[in-house]
């Protein structure tokens, strides 16, 4: 049993800055690759991120490149997303996902814990 939940989304601007972070709990142990993963209006779910255990390697979607920056504290069960130079695609309910199996991590199917999201807006 793992538990996640979402924080820091907000309103912001283009240009903007935002920090968003995931707090895990319960079997926390059993954890292994961690993402993030985003819903827009208009597109299916897709992935944003993602991280392996050793807080090392990482992948970026081509659109999150250059402009986001995942990271994660075991010690304290923390996954963060940090965003720079927001636009207004980025507009979304970001989620934080959670896999306590060995996978690739870079499929959604892959992930068996999820958090509820938090609100990105963004205006222009």
């Amino acid at each position: 049993q793992v538990q996640l939940v979402e924080s820091g989304g907000g309103l912001v601007q283009t240009g903007d800055s935002l920090r968003l972070s995931c707090t895990a709990s319960g079997r926390t142990d059993k954890i292994d690759a961690m993402a993030w993963f985003r819903q827009t209006p208009e597109n299916e779910r897709e992935l944003v991120a993602t991280i392996a255990r050793n807080g090392i390697s990482t992948y970026y979607e081509d659109f999150a490149k250059g402009r986001f920056t995942i990271s994660r504290d075991n010690a304290r069960n923390l996954l963060d997303l940090q965003m720079n130079n927001i636009i207004s695609e980025d507009t979304g309910v970001y989620l934080c996902a959670a896999s306590t199996r060995v996978v690739l991590g870079l499929y959604a199917a892959e992930y068996n814990y999820w958090g509820l999201g938090t609100q990105v807006t963004v205006s222009s």
